[in-house]
């Protein structure tokens, strides 16, 4: 039999690429031979993740629509036939058996000139409230993975498989890890451990907030795992002490959550899904710069089952002080909602998600 061929396109943030490559491992660990080709933005990190990850990639010249009147709007036409055209050379010359979207603006091109040549495709929604992209490619696609409940509100229910979002193996053992994860991090056994993560490139709202709050941590005996984010850390490096650890990017996410008995963090989609699994009381401080405000509707598919706690950024200097102190000082409330927020947990994910892609391949071979 010859070898399968697969498109993997999304891209923009890692909430889209890395959801794709572990896709693609797990198709690769099921049909060795595959031929993987991945597509996405010429100018976004897929372009760096993709290729460190093993994989090919093809760049299109493509962005997402600004929300307020720029130059770069007036450009959106030109770059969108542009990358039409190139999506339609690349399925050309490829000849892919199945093509998967994982979501933002670089997905939409290729994925719309597949479906218009009748290729099987599948769409994978990370978020609880719909992409512009998806929304408009679920009406000729075949499948669409979804990780939330209620996401015939977006797409066509007949269609819809809840799997969840894909998330890294090393994160289903982590209670086993906490001893080597305090020693690595030079971590006392003895204090509770705060873990701030706000995303790869960093939240300046977490990063104020947590520098505000270091006088107020010390007093209560509390030592900090902070992620400043890249374009944070020569800012916030010198709060660096025994007690606080300041890292630009946290490399092993697995033992940073293993050290962790509290967790801050933004309410991106994998973020999410990874939080689940990992079962610690969370903090979700959303971002509201993003599309359609999606990382609160995320946090809020969680707390909504008191798995966690939200408090949106215009609000964290009247609520965030009494939150925190709740949780240090009520040992209960962090188990209750470790315990619910992992409840949540889809951890086969990925396996789901192949399931679905090996359905469409093999209905093709069949026909």
């Amino acid at each position: 039999m010859k070898p399968y061929k697969v498109i993997l396109s999304g891209g923009g943030t890692g909430g889209h690429i890395y959801p794709a490559i572990a896709i693609a491992r797990e198709i690769e660990k099921r049909y060795p031979n595959t031929q993987f080709l991945f597509v996405g933005a010429s100018d976004r990190m897929e372009m760096e993740k993709v290729p460190q990850a093993g994989y090919k990639i093809e760049g299109l010249w493509i962005s997402g629509i600004q929300r307020k009147l720029s130059v770069e709007n007036m450009k959106f036409p030109f770059k969108l036939l542009s990358s039409l055209w190139k999506s339609n050379k690349i399925l050309k010359q490829f000849k892919p058996d199945v093509v998967i979207g994982t979501g933002g603006f670089a997905s939409g091109p290729l994925l719309k000139r597949a479906t218009a040549k009748k290729i099987p495709a599948l769409i994978q929604e990370q978020n609880s409230y719909a992409g512009i992209t998806n929304k408009i490619l679920s009406k000729n696609v075949q499948k669409i993975c979804v990780a939330y409940d209620e996401m015939h509100r977006f797409f066509p229910e007949d269609k819809i498989v809840k799997t969840g979002n894909p998330v890294r193996n090393d994160l289903l053992d982590i209670d086993s890890k906490r001893t080597d994860a305090l020693a690595k991090y030079e971590l006392s056994p003895d204090k509770k451990t705060l873990l701030i993560i706000g995303g790869s490139l960093g939240a300046r709202a977490i990063n104020e907030l947590i520098s505000k709050q270091l006088d107020f941590f010390k007093k209560k005996g509390v030592q900090i795992l902070w992620q400043t984010g890249k374009l944070y850390y020569e800012q916030y490096k010198h709060f660096a002490s025994n007690e606080v650890k300041v890292m630009a990017y946290i490399d092993q996410m697995d033992m940073a959550y293993a050290a962790a008995d509290i967790i801050i963090s933004r309410a991106g989609a994998s973020s999410v899904s990874e939080l689940c699994i990992v079962g610690k009381a969370t903090i979700f401080i959303p971002s509201p710069n993003v599309a359609e405000d999606h990382q609160t509707k995320n946090a809020l598919a969680v707390t909504s089952k008191n798995a966690g706690v939200l408090i949106r950024q215009k609000e964290l200097d009247s609520t965030f002080e009494n939150e925190i102190n709740s949780l240090l000082t009520d040992e209960n409330r962090c188990a209750t909602l470790g315990n619910a927020i992992k409840e949540l947990a889809l951890p086969d994910a990925t396996v789901h998600i192949v399931d679905e892609v090996e359905k469409l391949l093999n209905t093709e071979k069949n026909k």
